[in-house]
């Protein structure tokens, strides 16, 4: 599990500097959940930045959300150490993911090359075997810890006009939320869709392999208000 952060977030790393919570030699020093303690109420916006929640470009109302309120502190440090768990749980579970805890959330990409992940064909959002395979995989470990809300994030590659591919991002949200809710039975509650077209290729859109990787469908995973709760409770006992 990639236990920091990945080289196209670097607007985390300018958003952790904005904020100056702790000092670099501190954060190199911290274990994940150390680090959830102390970075509290920026978490918002680290997540935030991942996701594109000030994009202004496709999403819902639902996504402020999402991804408010981190709890930081002692609390955040309990969520922290759950969150642990579950990455844990999807690494070892689900073929190709890629995992990254950030803050008090995991953020999920996926490696095709690893055996698997949740990709489309060109100007699809049918969900094929493949991709199914890690879904029923990821939906497993949700069912596990039911105290977390899920947010699918929908992509495309750069084929087609900005417009249109704005709307095959969201069917792929839409696609992947439909699949967990209704195969999985994963609870409408837990879910959340975004989605951004074209705009965060993750890949070169000028090779056919790239423009596969960015086609795809990405998973961010925040702690509901019970597990808030519980973990405020347990720093008051």
């Amino acid at each position: 599990m990639k236990t920091t952060i990945h080289k196209s977030y670097t607007v985390i790393i300018t958003l952790l500097v904005t904020f100056s919570l702790i000092n670099c030699k501190a954060i190199q020093n911290a274990n994940k959940s150390q680090k959830g303690a102390v970075i509290g109420a920026a978490g918002g916006a680290v997540i935030g930045a991942i996701i594109g929640n000030n994009v202004g470009k496709g999403g819902n109302g639902e996504l402020g959300a999402v991804i408010g309120g981190v709890v930081g502190g002692a609390a955040g440090a309990i969520i922290g150490r759950k969150m642990d768990k579950q990455a844990q749980r999807i690494e070892n579970e689900v073929p190709g993911a890629e995992v990254e805890r950030i803050d008090e959330a995991i953020v999920v990409t996926f490696d095709e090359n690893k055996g698997g992940g949740i990709y489309f064909d060109t100007n699809k959002y049918n969900i094929n075997s493949t991709s199914k395979e890690t879904l029923n995989k990821l939906a497993g470990v949700f069912n596990e810890y039911p105290d977390t809300k899920i947010l699918v994030v929908g992509h495309t590659d750069s084929t087609g006009d900005d417009a249109y591919n704005m709307t095959l991002s969201k069917n792929r949200a839409y696609a992947v939320n439909n699949y967990f809710k209704n195969t999985n039975g994963i609870q409408s509650s837990r879910l959340n869709v975004n989605w951004f077209g074209e705009s965060k290729p993750m890949a070169n859109n000028g090779t056919a392999s790239g423009r596969a990787k960015n086609r795809r469908v990405n998973i961010v995973i925040v702690a509901n208000n019970k597990m808030k709760a519980d973990a405020r409770r347990q720093t008051r006992n």
